[in-house]
């Protein structure tokens, strides 16, 4: 691999702990690492150098909540959303049925190409889940084929109890043989706490199980109502507690002393729970989105992300996170940048390897075809990403359309 210099960059956003904006910067990738940043003139001797023209250049988007693991088709449904039905967790068992049918060929055709589309889009970090399997069998098999392929795979077998299945007799499978077979293949376990999905007791029989499997733990919480899944997640310890649309004082009380211990200004200290807010998944379901502005102001660190799915965010733009975030959610734009690559970062563990521009970090870098920032939010729905580096490997160039059908 040979090292590079993107030079002649207009301004670059570290969203390292001083959060600095640096005009006339350059920056050298070597090795898969960020090697160096600086002014052009004392730039080191590359092997090749790519001349940015005067455009801003960011870290890659780090998504930490996708369903990427999915065939088939729910647009039916979402048409019926948008005239008025309510949106229900129970529309998973369609998608359980199309991922069923679908050979690991056409699994794994599925998935490189929604991964592509996202490094597309400036994505250069990714996690996906399981749980559109729901038995043993699928559940494993989606584990085996998403770790091929995505950096980080969560255990979701805890999705919906399968239609005609027993919940009790369900959860008993989910903290159990199901369990022992994924775990080879995964690093988190998820668990739906909601209403029409997993119930409090039963959320927490399968956080207790996983955790003493060894997995890190989220939650699915607070997503079409108030609900016990920012208090299991803080109790539990859980990296993120996602959606989180529905919250009164006590959760905004208790995720905000998870991070008791974290010192924001040096990025510094015992992490507590990141509250992931899925905005893309909020206009589609039209649920409240959830109130980022409330959970920064008490002191918790949040997380943007794009929640892929077939059902109730098709979309893996995290580009439209964020300028929906900064349009609509009421953050800045440096909040709203942060929240998409540290906060991203921070839920996944990772936040010494990626999510910021800073030397010996993994050389995540995108450019924007635009002089600032700025312009996510100031041009919303534009295609404004030029060029992106994926540990020092540039990834934007692939041929990409709409990711094939099953």
């Amino acid at each position: 691999m040979s090292a590079t210099l993107v030079t002649n960059i207009g301004e670059l956003t570290t969203l390292d702990p001083d959060a600095r904006v640096l005009a006339g910067a350059a920056v050298v990738l070597d090795r898969g690492r960020i090697a160096w940043i600086g002014h052009p003139r004392q730039a080191p001797a590359t092997d090749t150098v790519y001349d940015a023209g005067g455009r801003a250049a960011l870290p890659g988007w780090v998504d930490s909540h996708t369903h990427l693991m999915f065939a088939g088709d729910r647009a039916a449904e979402f048409e019926a959303r948008m005239a008025g039905q309510d949106y229900a967790a129970g529309g998973i068992s369609v998608t359980m049925e199309a991922t069923r049918a679908a050979t690991d060929y056409e699994l794994t055709r599925l998935l490189m190409g929604r991964v592509a589309e996202a490094n597309a889009g400036g994505t250069t970090y990714l996690e996906t889940k399981t749980g559109y399997g729901l038995d043993v069998t699928e559940e494993t098999r989606h584990a085996r084929i998403a770790s091929t392929i995505v950096d980080q795979v969560t255990y979701l077998g805890a999705h919906l109890v399968p239609p005609g299945a027993d919940g009790e007799e369900y959860t008993d499978l989910v903290c159990g043989d199901m369990l022992s077979a994924v775990r080879p293949y995964v690093k988190w376990a998820d668990v739906f706490c909601e209403r029409g999905a997993f119930t409090e007791e039963q959320s927490r029989r399968v956080l207790t199980a996983c955790r003493d499997a060894g997995l890190g733990l989220r939650v699915h919480g607070n997503q079409l109502g108030p609900g016990p899944g920012v208090r299991l997640a803080v109790e539990f310890g859980a990296a993120s507690v996602d959606h989180v649309n529905y919250l009164d004082d006590a959760d905004v009380a208790a995720l905000a002393g998870s991070w008791s211990g974290w010192d924001a200004e040096t990025g510094t200290g015992e992490a507590g729970t990141v509250a992931t807010c899925l905005p893309a998944c909020d206009l589609s379901t039209r649920q409240p989105l959830a109130d980022g502005r409330r959970l920064l102001d008490a002191g918790v660190q949040i997380a943007l992300a794009s929640n892929c799915n077939p059902g109730t965010s098709y979309t893996s733009s995290m580009a439209f996170c964020v300028s929906t975030a900064v349009l609509q959610m009421r953050l800045s734009l440096t909040e709203a940048l942060r929240a998409a690559t540290m906060g991203g970062a921070l839920a996944l563990g990772v936040q010494d390897q990626v999510g910021s521009i800073e030397v010996g970090k993994r050389a995540d870098l995108q450019l924007l075809n635009a002089p600032s920032s700025a312009h996510l939010a100031y041009r919303p729905g534009m295609p404004l990403t030029g060029a992106v580096w994926r540990a020092g490997e540039r990834v934007d160039r692939i041929a990409v359309g709409s990711a094939p059908l099953a």
